[in-house]
């Protein structure tokens, strides 16, 4: 999934949530049960940080049925500095929720949640079933690839954290990996076509020279 192309998507047709949260999923490469279970005290504004502290679980996709449990591992249990774009877009979150909050009062089930439900049940966080729907509906209108998921998005961060020069170290701690071949796979394959296009550039180079 094309970062641009899909974001591009998400700010112009998207749905309620959907800019903010593939805007987050592909700056942070975080996994969707710890998106939809972020609340607001999560997020420094201060700093640019964003904790990831637990994950949402809800097996049968009933919103007031869910539950937050650990992350998934250990080393899931991450503090991730963000983008500006993302803090800004953030903050405009916050003020529109905050209008919504005033105006229901004891009619929103306020728990702090980010990716509250704004229309029935509010206040309640989002399913992860929703955010899939929504990348698939997304695709569908970029006519980009139908079998990609929102967990793709964290491959595609992984390939642009090596393309930035990012340590295998640095990315897996950012994703929350302890160990995972899959990244180290993605990594492995973009560090080489780097090293390949490095090498075609000396060689052209060399040859300019004679």
């Amino acid at each position: 999934m094309k970062k641009k192309n899909s974001l591009e998507t998400a700010k112009n047709n998207g749905l309620e949530h959907d800019y903010l949260v593939f805007l987050i999923l592909a700056y942070t490469g975080i996994r969707v049960g710890e998106l939809v279970a972020l609340k607001w005290k999560d997020v420094d504004f201060k700093n640019n940080t964003i904790s990831i502290t637990k994950t949402y679980y809800n097996s049968n996709n009933n919103t007031v049925e869910y539950q937050l449990v650990p992350p998934k591992t250990r080393k899931s249990r991450r503090k991730i500095v963000v983008d500006e774009d993302v803090i800004n877009a953030l903050k405009e979150h916050k003020k529109v929720q905050n209008k919504v909050i005033e105006q229901l009062g004891d009619n929103y089930y306020n728990k702090d949640f980010i990716f509250a439900k704004m229309e029935r049940q509010h206040g309640y966080p989002i399913v992860v079933k929703t955010v899939q729907n929504r990348m698939a509906r997304l695709l569908a209108i970029a006519n980009l690839n139908r079998e990609l998921t929102p967990h793709s998005l964290r491959h595609t961060h992984t390939s642009l954290l090596a393309e930035a020069g990012v340590r295998l170290e640095q990315i897996m701690d950012r994703l929350g990996h302890s160990d995972d071949q899959i990244t180290k796979d993605v990594y492995l394959h973009v560090t080489q076509e780097m090293k390949k296009e490095a090498s075609q550039k000396f060689s052209e180079l060399m040859r300019s020279l004679r």
